[in-house]
């Protein structure tokens, strides 16, 4: 999982990869720190070619994370083709992220 930090970076991740899934957490939260292992070991057994990223909004992306709406943690974006097809925030599963994940990402391929 690579971490973001900036609004150029982050721009430029969701146009030049076609999968990106975003964690929006941050040090001080139980539930980011807990799902973010989760999250990575998900995508690289069932989905290799999704490219995952952090933005810690709790210290040096919190710019960026206000400027996207972020204001509650955690939240997981799925962006396929630089467009956001599904969010979760604050309370859901890691089985709901895979379901949500399955048929886009066989579409893509």
């Amino acid at each position: 999982m690579i971490n973001i930090s900036s609004e150029e970076a982050l721009s430029e991740l969701l146009r030049s990869k076609p999968a990106v899934l975003l964690l929006f957490g941050g040090p001080h939260c139980g539930v980011c720190q807990a799902i973010k292992p989760q999250l990575e070991k998900l995508a690289s057994d069932e989905f290799p070619k999704l490219e995952t990223a952090y933005i810690d909004c709790q210290e040096a992306a919190a710019p960026v994370c206000a400027a996207r709406g972020i204001f509650s943690l955690p939240v997981v974006q799925l962006w396929f083709g630089g467009q956001r097809f599904a969010e979760f925030a604050r309370v859901f599963s890691i089985g709901e992220v895979r379901t949500a994940l399955e048929r886009p990402y066989r579409l893509m391929l």
